[in-house]
């Protein structure tokens, strides 16, 4: 597991994508964790799945297509990311998590400059040993993990390298 961190409107979804297509386009099989900070909903209104969890006020609601299953369930509080993973992301080459900054999970930040005028790191989260590389268009002085330049053309494919040698067995 490698959670993608930063702040609000840093990138993170879209290194997320980004860093998932790349790695999945070298054979690997990627599976994703969003995390959210309040509720949420799969299915618009008046859908029946919807009706089924609302109305209905069923425990666990399932759609199942030919092309694609959901699972939307209650829970009374927040399960760790490593639990969601090995409940239901277990068969996984890598997880990749968008958030969880509070998390213990290893952890690469996205910082960019032109969007915040300091990185997530730089202001002292208590779990802040768990930070392993930054992807930024700006220096991070104290930072003493890997760094990815934006700027550089190759950043994508370096990262997607690191990720492989630091986080997955040797591609078969």
């Amino acid at each position: 597991m490698l959670a993608i961190v930063g702040k609000k409107h840093a990138g993170k979804t879209t290194l997320t994508v980004q860093l998932c297509a790349e790695l999945t386009r070298r054979g690997r099989r990627i599976m994703t964790l969003k995390h959210g900070s309040h509720t949420f909903s799969i299915d618009p209104e008046a859908t029946d799945t919807y009706r089924h969890y609302h109305e209905g006020n069923a425990e666990r609601v399932a759609m199942a297509s030919p092309d694609k299953f959901a699972l939307v369930m209650r829970w009374e509080q927040e399960v760790a990311p490593e639990e969601i993973a090995a409940r239901y992301l277990s068969d996984a080459d890598l997880v990749l998590c968008e958030g969880f900054k509070a998390s213990a999970l290893p952890k690469v930040e996205i910082f960019r400059a032109a969007v915040h005028s300091s990185a997530l790191w730089t202001d002292g989260p208590a779990n802040a040993g768990s930070w392993r590389a930054m992807v930024t268009d700006q220096t991070v002085p104290e930072f003493d993990g890997t760094t990815f330049a934006l700027g550089d053309a190759q950043w994508l494919n370096a990262l997607a390298d690191w990720v492989e040698r630091e986080y997955l067995s040797p591609a078969s």
